[in-house]
This record gives structure tokens, C-alpha cells and sequence, in this order.
């Protein structure tokens, strides 16, 4: 399960969003507080989409902390980039959880803080709103829009 998860980050960490994916059981279940809840073939796209918006662009992955219970793992990464939208730098902190089943990612689900994140990537108007059950909502419309554009072209 480590080796698993310490691969998914390292290809993430490398731009190698096909072997990224290929660590995903065909079943998968992702969730985050920017996408919300993605199944299947749509949560290989989001990291497909996310991967092609960063290219040639400064976008660092770092990982720590894998470690295994039981048939669970967890998982500390960071994302250092620029937000498309403001040009602002975000250093987003993500703690990851695992579930398997064939050897392969089942459950992923990883938890940041939005509020943070919002202040980071939007200023002072992301400080205000961040924390909203509102921001949520419309931060998951905007980023699940994004991805059915880039499904219709993939």
C-alpha cells in the first residue's frame, strides 16, 4: 500500500499523470473540498485536467509522512503554484487517506484547509468568503464546469 501511494505522489511529482491514474481501481471514489465527490474515470480526468492546466508552469508536488493501518493509508503532500485565475501563489498543505481493494486505490480522500487556500489564491476577497459553505458550493460548480469542458476535448 505504501509502495502504491509512494507512487501515485512520486509520478505526481514528475508531471506523470497516466501512471498517476493507473494506481486507481477502475471504481474509484476521489473527494476534496475544491471537486467535491468524483467516481470513476471522472477523478482520473480531474488529475488529467489539473496536470495539462500546470504544464510549463512552476507547479511543485511534495510528499511525506505514507504510512499504513491495516488496509488504509495516509499521506502529507504540498502543492506550490500559481492560482490561473489571480496569478497569486498558493502553498496548499493536503493530508491524504487511502482505501484499496485488487491492489489498487478504491478511496481517496484528501482534506485541506479552504479557508487558507481561498486566502492564498484570491486575497482579501478569498479571506472574507473562504470559509463559506457558499464558496464551497460555488468553488465545486466552477471546478466541476471545468472539468466537463475538459472531458468533452479529452
Amino acid at each position: 500500500m505504501e509502495e502504491l501511494v509512494t507512487k501515485f505522489y512520486t509520478a505526481f511529482a514528475n508531471h506523470d499523470t497516466e501512471t498517476m491514474v493507473s494506481c486507481y481501481h477502475k471504481d474509484v471514489i476521489f473527494e476534496d473540498p475544491a471537486f467535491g465527490v468524483l467516481k470513476g474515470e471522472r477523478a482520473k480526468d480531474m488529475w488529467r485536467m489539473l496536470s495539462a492546466s500546470q504544464k510549463g508552469k512552476e507547479f511543485k508536488i511534495s510528499f511525506s509522512n505514507v504510512e499504513s493501518h491495516e488496509n488504509r493509508c495516509s499521506a502529507n503532500w504540498e502543492a506550490v503554484y500559481h492560482f490561473s485565475k489571480t496569478g497569486r501563489k498558493v502553498h496548499n498543505k493536503i493530508s491524504a487517506q487511502f482505501e484499496f481493494k485488487d491492489g489498487l486505490i478504491i478511496k481517496h480522500t484528501d482534506t485541506f484547509n479552504l479557508h487558507k487556500w481561498a486566502s492564498q489564491a484570491m486575497g482579501f476577497k478569498g479571506w472574507l468568503i473562504g470559509g463559506t459553505s457558499f464558496f464551497q458550493k460555488k468553488l465545486q460548480k466552477q471546478t466541476n464546469a471545468l472539468l466537463d469542458k475538459f472531458e468533452k476535448k479529452y
